[in-house]
């Protein structure tokens, strides 16, 4: 298992267009061997005293912070999907994302530990 992670300053008027954009995004990573796309809408945010995710992505006072992961099988299975994709024309949605994407954060990860309760 591989995860990929992202924070997202987002719009708060943008959230119906970023709905629309993700589950449209979401059914393509899942066609590429995505296994599961999780994406969360700001709730709670505390700011920190030293940093937080608002700070993170430079948040606007009008922006909310999306947080977001995938589960991919294997951190090859990420790579040749990113490559296949990057040259699919339909994750270049017409008017780009809804949120500022030099201001996303990405990172990719192996897990740890994986606990489910029964």
């Amino acid at each position: 298992m591989y995860l990929a992670g992202f924070i997202i300053p987002v719009p708060e008027q943008n959230l119906a267009a970023y709905k629309t954009w993700s589950e449209r995004s979401s059914q393509l990573l899942t066609e590429y061997g995505c296994l599961h796309v999780m994406e969360t809408w700001e709730d709670y945010v505390p700011d920190g005293q030293h940093t937080d995710f608002r700070r993170a992505v430079n948040a606007q006072p009008d922006e909310k912070i999306v947080f977001s992961w995938q589960v991919w099988p294997d951190k090859a299975a990420l790579e040749a999907a990113e490559r296949a994709m990057s040259e699919d024309p339909r994750f270049d949605p017409p008017g780009g994302p809804p949120f500022d994407q030099k201001r996303l954060i990405m990172g990719c990860f192996t897990p740890l530990s994986d606990v489910t309760a029964v």
